[in-house]
């Protein structure tokens, strides 16, 4: 018996078949789990780290398989510390370092900007600078320690002499990256309608590059702290570098280690205040992604 219907609506249609939807177990976990990274937020992450970092330290220390001479706890770190802060050490040796460190950042800074700019937008600079440096660069700055004794003795010209080489490189070779990106069609543009050389590397290229300069000051600030622990072993009774140096001598770990994190503590501060002082200055790179 025919039903009046066409041949194919006669044929039953197989059902289609439908993803199910994700879990709610495991939508509500990543909604706890973003609803606690943002109430954390950067310093409580931070400290999650390293509260997690000195757990694992104490387990290590507790099963007796290392010397404790060499491996003390965290109760016997922070002890060395409090004794350090008590004799009036620490303070000074955070002074001296920081003051230290400070010059050889700024110098290093401001003459690896400038010289990027020559290398990145000068004939001149661009022929017979870039290829000196491109030799250079790649020379230990901790080799360059010896000869920096010699030309300016064991006083403080000689460590903020090595910490502004330290800092020179990594800050003039993103600088000069940068810069010698800028599109092409940003420089036509800005010929276009009759800016200068000055007004085009002001409005044009610096900020183009600001992204690239940035990074290189946070490493350069980086490689500051770095240098520290070289410019201070010698010719110096006071400063971070030194206390370490000595707590190596005397075998004094706890010290020893408590003084690097005092140093680790002060940079990643150094890097903080560059990203946010920065900021403003590279928020359109951050916008665009």
């Amino acid at each position: 018996m025919t039903t009046g219907l066409p041949p194919h609506a006669e044929k039953s249609t197989p059902p289609t078949s439908v993803e199910p939807p994700p879990p709610r177990v495991e939508r509500r976990s990543a909604a706890a789990l973003h609803q606690i990274g943002a109430s954390l937020g950067t310093l409580g992450w931070t400290l999650v780290g390293l509260a997690i970092a000195a757990t694992l330290w104490s387990l290590a220390v507790a099963t007796g398989r290392f010397p404790e001479q060499l491996f003390p706890s965290v109760p016997q770190i922070y002890s060395a510390g409090q004794g350090l802060w008590q004799e009036g050490l620490l303070s000074d040796d955070i002074i001296a370092s920081l003051r230290r460190a400070a010059a050889g950042f700024v110098l290093g800074s401001a003459i690896g900007v400038l010289v990027a700019v020559a290398t990145a937008t000068t004939a001149l600079g661009r022929n017979v600078l870039q290829p000196v440096l491109r030799v250079f660069s790649p020379i230990p700055t901790i080799g360059l320690v010896p000869l920096a004794i010699l030309w300016f003795g064991l006083g403080e010209n000689s460590k903020v002499l090595v910490i502004t080489l330290g800092v020179f490189v990594p800050v003039w070779i993103n600088s000069h990256a940068g810069l010698s990106s800028t599109p092409t069609d940003y420089l036509k543009a800005a010929r276009c309608l009759g800016a200068g050389r000055w007004q085009t590397l002001r409005k044009v290229i610096l900020p183009e590059a600001a992204p690239d300069i940035v990074s290189g000051l946070r490493v350069g600030a980086a490689m500051a702290f770095v240098l520290i622990v070289v410019a201070e072993m010698t010719g110096t009774t006071a400063g971070i570098g030194y206390r370490i140096y000595q707590a190596q001598l005397f075998s004094q770990a706890d010290r020893l280690i408590f003084c690097l994190l005092v140093l680790g503590v002060i940079g990643a501060l150094c890097d903080v205040t560059i990203n946010k002082a920065s900021a403003p200055f590279i928020r359109w790179a951050k916008e665009q992604h």
